[in-house]
């Protein structure tokens, strides 16, 4: 296996390479407006600092949100595109879940991504059962108003930049904890599901919400007589 691993759901644009038994490459960048521009240079990085080519990729793990629609089509766009060029399985992640395996947190803890708008994009995860094992996910991912989750993560351990943001709220949170999405932890954790024969989820956008732009509620389209 030869898996490459992107995730643009955050403000990181982040790729990693993955043997199946370790992580022979990886890199990332911060900031938020300039994804587009930052993932295929990223992308060839990698590759060149592992002693690879594109065309030796065997699989694609993509972060598939919640995020951002900008940015996230941006990561999701170029996997599909790569798994079509390459004729090779696209496979995608809840990006909330490779923060919670990066935490390396082992009692019940929370993650949580700045959703932007005063939101922030959240989950709940379960204790490990073993620290070789990836934390399970107890909820779904959602998007909310910090005040309207106050009672469900006061005092509970948090990573994210959600919570680094909200920390009134997020009273528990780990300053030490990840940030931003690592795809060196996306392709750890895809790795070990696909070993153990789990199927992942396909590659299309957990958005949750309605992108920013909009077409006018009153807009008129305007035909030729």
């Amino acid at each position: 296996m030869l898996l490459l691993a992107l995730d643009t759901a955050t403000p990181a644009v982040t790729v990693a390479l993955h043997d199946g038994s370790r992580t022979l490459a990886a890199a990332g960048d911060v900031d938020a407006r300039r994804h587009g521009e930052l993932l295929l240079p990223a992308v060839d990085r990698v590759l060149a600092e592992a002693g690879h080519k594109l065309a030796e990729v065997t699989d694609i793990v993509v972060g598939v949100g919640p995020g951002p629609y900008t940015g996230l089509r941006v990561g999701l766009v170029t996997a599909t595109t790569f798994g079509a060029a390459l004729d090779v399985p696209v496979h995608g992640l809840c990006s909330l879940d490779g923060i919670a395996h990066a935490s390396g947190l082992t009692e019940p803890f929370v993650v949580a991504t700045d959703a932007r708008r005063k939101e922030v994009y959240w989950a709940r995860y379960a204790a490990r059962t073993s620290p070789d094992l990836p934390p399970a996910r107890l909820t779904e991912p959602a998007v909310d108003r910090p005040a309207e989750i106050a009672d469900e993560v006061a005092g509970v351990p948090a990573v994210g930049a959600g919570a680094l943001l909200y920390d009134t709220v997020f009273t528990g949170v780990r300053r030490d904890g990840p940030e931003h999405q690592s795809a060196a932890a996306l392709a750890e954790l895809a790795a070990r599901k696909l070993a153990a024969g789990e199927e992942l989820l396909p590659p299309r956008p957990l958005y949750l919400r309605r992108p920013d732009a909009q077409v006018p509620a009153n807009y008129k389209v305007v035909t030729p007589q």
